[in-house]
């Protein structure tokens, strides 16, 4: 006694064939949202990882600022103005002296005020001192000096450069 085995191609129902290709057009739209989802999440986090390294060259691209009629500062008083993208001051001592000091705390970044009065740079954040003549930090939290920049007066203006 022989046995066969007949084997039946399947038949395909109408609409089978459809279905398969409904599904794999959802499998590919599925896909390229995700792949979108993926590149809209990566590119803050990009900029973010980014932006020191862009920061740092239009930081450094700046050498110098010219200053028009600063050489009219009164003793005892500051004049803030921007040095490439971070803000900086000058200040004229009342002892006749000047100097220019970046105007951006070491510690976190906060933005410092020169007080005449006590011939200072205070920064309001954390209480950080610094010394208006040469920028080092005195008290407070701040681990660093601030940045300190030539200064050359001139009949109409005040030249300031990097150091």
């Amino acid at each position: 006694m022989s046995s066969h085995i007949v084997l039946e191609e399947p038949t395909l129902k109408p609409g089978e064939d459809s279905e398969k290709s409904t599904r794999r057009a959802f499998l590919v739209a599925a896909g390229a949202a995700g792949l979108c989802y993926t590149a809209a999440m990566a590119y803050p986090i990009y900029r973010y990882l980014a932006s020191p390294e862009e920061m740092a060259s239009s930081v450094s691209a700046v050498k110098e600022v010219s200053l028009k009629d600063a050489q009219k500062l009164p003793p005892g008083s500051v004049l803030m103005f921007k040095f490439g993208t971070s803000p900086a001051m000058l200040i004229h001592h009342a002892d006749g002296t000047w100097a220019s000091l970046s105007a951006v705390c070491t510690h976190l970044g906060c933005t410092v005020q020169y007080e005449p009065q006590a011939d200072r740079i205070h920064c309001a954040c954390h209480g950080g001192v610094y010394n208006a003549y040469t920028g080092a930090n005195v008290s407070g939290p701040p681990p660093k000096p601030l940045k300190k920049f030539n200064v050359v007066v001139g009949q109409n203006s005040v030249e300031v450069s990097r150091a």
